[in-house]
């Protein structure tokens, strides 16, 4: 199996890290997420509905739309905020990526364990510079947001290719293609990595403060 690999990138400041992950990773999710669901016997099944949340960035003109789950908010939140932190730890200016990999099992024999087999991965380059006041801040807040919103389309553009997604299960497999244990919502199995690079490009850096400044100059 040939597996989809896409990557975005994406230049902010360390308080807009983790709500650009988010907005990304929430994009993604939503589009690889089903309700829950309800087989009535063997081959046969209805499906669920899955509602979706409208949620607004503090530190990025931004809007995002997520599944309304909280148990699969709170995953993902986690993962991100655990990225956040060791990005922080790096130092000011850091480079990270980090990865949503979706997968499938394939059952093994006794005594060996099953098999992840992925079958697409989403990697998020992040880029953190420092700003060196409140109006920079500010015209960041804004561009940040332009370039999330073009991210989303480009998600959005490559998610309705017809390319290959893991047939539909039936009920005795479908935890082989299906995260089943959320209550309300059931997402493709799924895994969140990251890596951290200590040192940032300085290509990146001139390229964000040559933005805000031909901003103040307009």
């Amino acid at each position: 199996m040939n597996c989809r690999s896409e990557v975005l990138e994406v230049t902010v400041e360390a308080r807009q890290v983790e709500e650009a992950m988010l907005a990304l990773l929430h994009t993604v999710l939503l589009h690889r997420s089903t309700g829950k669901f309800h087989y009535k016997k063997e081959g046969t099944y209805s499906i669920g509905t899955v509602g979706t949340l409208d949620i607004d960035c503090d530190f990025i003109d931004f809007t995002f739309v997520r599944v309304s789950s909280e148990e699969l908010d709170r995953m993902i939140r986690k993962a991100v905020n655990e990225f956040k932190d060791a990005l922080s730890n790096s130092g000011s200016d850091g480079m990270g990526q980090i990865s949503l990999e979706f997968y499938q099992k394939k059952k093994s024999r006794w005594p060996f364990s099953d098999e992840c087999i992925p079958w697409e991965v989403w990697s998020i380059k992040v880029n953190v510079v420092n700003l060196a006041n409140e109006q920079e801040r500010q015209i960041c807040l804004e561009k940040v947001g332009e370039k999330l919103g073009e991210k989303v389309i480009n998600v959005v553009e490559v998610i309705n290719r017809h390319e290959y997604l893991p047939k539909m299960p039936t009920q005795s497999e479908v935890d082989n293609v299906f995260d089943t244990s959320l209550k309300d919502v059931q997402p493709y199995l799924y895994k969140i990595s990251y890596q951290i690079t200590d040192t940032l490009g300085t290509s990146v850096s001139t390229t964000m403060r040559r933005l805000i400044k031909d901003t103040l100059a307009l």
